[in-house]
């Protein structure tokens, strides 16, 4: 073969990743061209509280700290530490989740959700999944081949989920129903009726619950969080939850999942999420000495993040309502507003245009 001449052909990505798309991260790449051009530009994209004005508390610093001085620095076992798993479970009781039959403790939520989905899902199954969603359901899905199956989040009623439409998009291949409360996009945060008619739908239907409950700490008016998985000891529920987000700590990728129900009814289940995560080895060792440190210990920083996303809320709550042609939804959880714009081109050109004139990030 002569010098400098290459025969070696394109190398094409698979052809499952087609309809993949993350949009939270998609959009990040125009944002950093134009931070490479000397642009400041707003990150309004991402859930990354230490983005701004918050900070992580001490007492989970040092105990990952001492967790490294210690030694915690090889492998883990592969499902978590025994104290962190203990320490998730203790949470998982004091939110009234009955009959646990398995923790797992993960790389960030992301992970759990994943190994969650791929141990159930098989090509051309579905899960409902809400309308408008955090898209790494979506993705997920994407990958295993899944058949899009979403339900409608209804926007007259604050973005609760459309009962009547869920219901409806059940069908022979639909292996699970996704809620995320508090919700993200919309702040939403689901009251009892709602979850117990979700929970009716998947006992009646034999379908698994998975529940995203990783802002169930941020509730910025008082009412208290109510698990799924409290009104459903019988029903076969994921709760997903993590330390990226009330505990400030979304770097450390920190999260977990409690699979609760029936025993017999999830034994196979789980056991397939074990053989996924056995695959991977093990989350960060160290970084689980946080989470009792996080769940048992110290809260007090939590008043002072809420007083500030309360405050934030309404400022922005007050500004779609003294700006034309926007409106939103009050949002009652987690750390983010869901406006209704009425812009002249779509959704994805807006976001693009926004980016590169006013050099603000959403998403």
């Amino acid at each position: 073969m002569a010098q400098g001449i290459s025969h070696i052909r394109e190398i094409l990505a698979a052809t499952r990743l087609e309809h993949v798309r993350y949009a939270i991260r998609d959009l990040t790449v125009l944002a950093e061209q134009l931070a490479q051009q000397g642009k400041e530009i707003l990150l309004l994209n991402i859930g990354d509280p230490l983005k701004f004005d918050f900070q992580t508390p001490p007492h989970l610093i040092e105990a990952v700290a001492r967790a490294m001085r210690d030694g915690k620095n090889g492998y883990a076992p592969s499902l978590g530490v025994p104290e962190a798993i203990e320490a998730v479970r203790a949470e998982a009781e004091r939110k009234g989740i009955r009959n646990i039959r398995s923790v797992f403790i993960t790389h960030g939520v992301s992970e759990a959700v994943d190994a969650c989905l791929t141990a159930l899902v098989n090509p051309g199954e579905n899960v409902l999944t809400p309308s408008p969603d955090y898209p790494l359901y979506s993705a997920v899905l994407a990958k295993l081949g899944a058949t899009p199956n979403s339900y409608r989040l209804d926007e007259d009623m604050g973005w609760e989920p459309d009962l009547e439409h869920m219901a409806s998009r059940i069908f022979a291949g639909t292996r699970a129903i996704v809620l995320i409360n508090p919700n993200n996009p919309t702040g939403a945060v689901y009251p009892r009726q709602t979850l117990e008619a979700v929970v009716e739908l998947a006992r009646q239907n034999n379908l698994v619950i998975f529940s995203d409950e990783i802002y169930d700490k941020l509730i910025l008016d008082g009412e208290p969080h109510l698990s799924i998985a409290s009104l459903a000891p019988d029903v076969p529920v994921v709760t997903f939850g993590g330390l990226s987000k009330a505990y400030l700590v979304p770097g450390w990728r920190l999260g977990w999942a409690v699979v609760s129900g029936d025993s017999a009814a999830v034994k196979p289940y789980t056991e397939g999420v074990q053989k996924m995560l056995r695959g991977r080895l093990s989350a960060s060792h160290p970084v689980q000495y946080a989470v009792r440190a996080a769940l048992e210990g110290p809260q007090d920083h939590l008043a002072k993040v809420i007083s500030k996303l309360r405050a934030r809320r309404d400022l922005t709550m007050d500004w779609c309502s003294s700006t034309p042609r926007v409106g939103c939804k009050k949002p009652r959880g987690a750390f983010y507003a869901f406006p209704r714009l009425e812009i002249p081109e779509n959704d994805e050109d807006f976001v693009k245009r926004l980016v590169v004139e006013k050099q603000v990030l959403v998403v």
